[in-house]
C-alpha cells in the first residue's frame, strides 16, 4: 500500500485543475505582452484569474501580484518593505520558514535593518506581551510572523497581531503559504495586514506559481527587473498556465472548504486518539494535537526514543508511507530542523510530521498506525 502524508510539502494536482490547464498548455502560446490577438487572449486569462483570486480574498485585483511561489513572495515583501517603505527594524521569530529567516539574516548582514526575535512559549506560540514591548520600543518596524507553522502547525492569532501592529504603526507580513485556501480570508476585515503570500502547490494546484497580496496603500518598487509585467512590479513573462491552475485550485478550495476541513480534521483527530492508545509515551510537538490551536492539515508527532529512532522515516518509506521528519525544506540537511530546535524538542526522540489532504482516507491512516505499531512492538 502507498500512502502519501506529506501534503505540507506539496499536494497532488487536482484533476479539475489539470483539465483547466491543458488548453492553455496546448493552445495558449501567445505572449501576454504582445499586442496582437494571440497575446491579448492570453493576457485576458491572467487578468480574469487575478480578478478571481481577488474575489476569494475580498480585495482588489490591483493588490494581487503573481510570483513563482511563496518563497519569492516572502522575499518580495521583506526586501521591498525595507528598501521602499522606510523599514529599519524587523520583528520575527526563530521558527519561521527559511524563506523569511534567511531573507531577514541577509538584510541584517547587509546592514539594512536590525532584527528582534519575539519570545515563544514552551510549545512555540508567540508571546504577545513581548511582541507589544518590542513594537513599543522600535519605530519603523515590520512584523513577519507566519499564520501557521509548516512543521508543528501552531496557529497565530492573526487578527490580534495585526491590531498590535496597527497600534504601533508597524507593517505586518504573514507567511500564509500553509493556510491559504484552507481558511477563508477577508482582506476588508483583515485591513491591518499589509502582506500575505500564496503557493498553489499547497492546495492541489501546480508548482512554480503563487502570489503576493500587497495592501493597496503600500508603494513598492519591483524585486525582479526586466519587464513591465505585473503592473511593473515583476519582470518576466508570466507563467500563464500556472496562473490559470492556481485560480482553478482556489475555486475548488473555496467551493468545498467546509467539507474538506471536516474530513481532514476527522482524520487528524482519529490519528491523535489512536496514537495515544497504541504507542506508550507518544507526544506531540507544539500545539499540534490541539485542534483549536493548530493547522488541521498538520500533525507533528514526537515518538519514543528507541534503537530504530534514527531510521524511522526510512522504515516508513519501506512500508510505502511518505511523510517528513520536519520541514521538507530541511530534508537531508545535517543541521536538522530549526523549528524543533527552537522549541527545545528532545533530540533523542524522532519526530514525524504527518500532513493530510482531502484525498487521504481513514483506511490509509489505519495502515500507517499498523506500521508504526509494528515498528514499536
Amino acid at each position: 500500500m502507498k500512502v502519501y502524508l506529506d501534503n505540507a510539502a506539496t499536494t497532488p494536482v487536482d484533476q479539475e485543475v489539470f483539465d483547466a490547464m491543458i488548453p492553455v498548455l496546448k493552445d495558449g502560446f501567445g505572449n501576454p505582452s504582445s499586442t496582437h490577438a494571440f497575446g491579448r487572449k492570453i493576457k485576458s486569462l491572467i487578468e480574469r484569474s487575478r480578478k478571481n483570486v481577488a474575489k476569494h480574498l475580498n480585495c482588489t485585483p490591483g493588490e494581487i501580484f503573481f510570483t513563482s511561489g511563496g518563497t519569492e513572495a516572502d522575499n518580495m515583501a521583506l526586501r521591498c518593505a525595507v528598501g521602499d517603505c522606510g523599514i529599519t527594524h524587523i520583528i520575527t521569530s526563530t521558527i519561521e520558514h527559511h524563506a523569511v529567516v534567511h531573507t531577514v539574516e541577509m538584510l541584517v548582514e547587509k546592514g539594512l535593518v536590525k532584527v528582534s526575535y519575539v519570545d515563544l512559549d514552551e510549545k512555540g506560540q508567540v508571546d504577545l506581551e513581548h511582541l507589544e514591548s518590542l513594537l513599543a520600543s522600535n519605530p519603523n518596524t515590520l512584523v513577519s510572523l507566519m499564520h501557521a507553522n509548516n512543521e508543528i502547525g501552531n496557529l497565530l492569532p492573526l487578527e490580534r497581531v495585526s491590531e498590535l501592529c496597527a497600534q504601533y504603526n508597524a507593517l505586518f507580513h504573514s507567511d500564509t503559504v500553509q493556510t491559504m485556501a484552507h481558511y477563508p480570508y477577508d482582506m476588508q476585515a483583515l485591513d491591518k495586514v499589509h502582506f500575505m503570500v500564496c503557493s498553489a502547490h499547497k492546495f492541489h494546484g501546480p508548482k512554480g506559481i503563487g502570489f503576493l497580496y500587497v495592501k493597496k496603500d503600500i508603494q513598492m518598487k519591483p524585486l525582479i527587473h526586466g519587464g513591465s509585467q505585473e503592473r511593473n512590479m515583476r519582470g518576466g513573462t508570466e507563467n500563464v498556465y500556472g496562473i490559470v491552475g492556481l485560480s482553478k485550485a482556489l475555486d475548488i478550495a473555496h467551493r468545498d472548504m467546509d467539507e474538506h476541513q471536516e474530513h481532514i480534521t476527522a482524520l487528524k483527530s482519529y490519528m491523535i486518539d489512536q496514537l495515544r492508545a497504541s504507542i506508550p509515551g507518544v507526544k506531540f510537538n507544539g500545539y499540534s494535537d490541539n485542534l483549536a490551536r493548530s493547522l488541521y492539515t498538520v500533525l507533528s508527532v514526537s515518538l519514543p526514543a528507541t534503537d530504530i529512532a534514527s531510521m524511522l522515516l526510512f522504515n516508513l518509506d519501506i512500508y510505502g508511507i511518505a511523510c517528513s521528519g520536519g520541514s521538507a525544506c530541511t530534508s537531508g540537511a545535517n543541521t536538522g530542523s530549526h523549528v524543533l530546535t527552537g522549541i527545545n524538542a528532545p533530540v533523542e526522540r524522532p519526530t514525524v510530521r504527518f500532513s493530510f489532504s482531502r484525498f487521504n482516507t481513514i483506511e490509509e491512516i489505519d495502515y500507517v498506525l499498523d506500521c508504526l505499531v509494528k515498528l514499536y512492538a
